[in-house]
């Protein structure tokens, strides 16, 4: 059997790039609109400014404005509550992210709560939520788990009553691909740690969404030949045959194994990961349109 086709994520993430761009300047030209993130940022956690970063590098990019708030680590959650309400109030501000994770004195469920639903990028406010579990259109979906649809709608076309299991139940990845997946009329099991026959659960996947967060838990044994494989997992490791205190990534699938047995599968890195921000990208653009009465895009 030939190795599995690969899904490339980088050239899905700069296609949906360069349409996102297409569509701000239309806005601009035709409406005079500009579609604007504003990204908050609570302290100095190292991953989480280099996310930042990128987010406002890629923003700008796409022509949208980019607004970013940074408040140290010891702010407390009424200051994050107060920004939250400005930006809410703020026309000019189309699309609102808080990055995560949040210190330990600021309760996470408050802040996501706290912030306008039609300007919830990340997709993770109830009313989001509950809009995307009912087949409501006008829900903002979670990012990560919105790329993986993307990718597998361009590399299966029509799913329906293909079956597929959602390794992983997070309120960020798991549940929202879950819902997706109904949605494009799938029959969806979510599987997790606790699962009972676990390996045969994903064996019987003619979709496997891996996205519990531990560096290759799935071998590749637990693939059905000729299934489409979507790795989450962005793990790091050590990496001793690149030298003393070299590191490197994988997913949650055991690439090596896995890429014998399945159809097409996700690489990492350059797989879902350029995907996230992308549809961040998305998102707000649908958000600024939505919010100015302007049809929503087909992006």
């Amino acid at each position: 059997m030939t190795d599995a086709a690969l899904i490339d994520g980088k050239a899905h993430a700069a296609r949906l790039r360069e349409n996102v761009a297409a569509e701000v300047a239309r806005l601009k030209a035709d409406h005079g609109l500009t579609p604007a993130l504003a990204v908050v940022l609570v302290g100095e956690d190292p991953a989480s400014q280099v996310y930042v970063g990128a987010k406002g590098r890629q923003t700008t990019e796409a022509g949208m404005d980019s607004i970013e708030h940074r408040l140290p680590a010891s702010a407390s959650q009424d200051e994050l509550l107060d920004l939250i309400a400005t930006l809410n109030a703020d026309p000019a501000v189309h699309g609102i992210l808080v990055q995560l994770p949040l210190p330990d004195q600021i309760n996470e469920g408050a802040v996501i709560d706290a912030i306008e639903p039609a300007k919830d990028v990340d997709g993770f406010h109830p009313v989001n939520v509950g809009r995307l579990w009912s087949g409501d259109p006008r829900a903002l979906v979670p990012c990560t788990p919105f790329g993986c649809l993307l990718m597998l709608r361009e590399t299966l076309g029509d799913m329906t009553g293909k079956r597929a299991v959602v390794l992983g139940r997070s309120n960020i990845v798991g549940k929202p691909m879950a819902a997706l997946l109904i949605g494009e009329s799938c029959t969806v099991t979510v599987a997790h740690s606790r699962t009972a026959d676990l390996a045969e659960r994903c064996r019987e996947a003619d979709i496997l969404v891996a996205a519990v967060g531990r560096p290759r838990m799935v071998p590749g044994d637990w693939i059905k030949p000729g299934a489409t494989v979507i790795d989450v997992g962005i793990n790091r490791i050590d990496a001793p045959e690149k030298g003393p205190g070299k590191t490197r990534l994988v997913g949650d699938v055991d690439f090596d194994a896995a890429v014998k047995t399945a159809g097409a599968i996700t690489p990492v890195p350059g797989g879902v990961g350029p995907m996230t921000i992308a549809c961040l990208l998305r998102n707000t653009v649908v958000a600024a349109c939505r919010q100015a009465g302007l049809p929503e895009p087909a992006i």
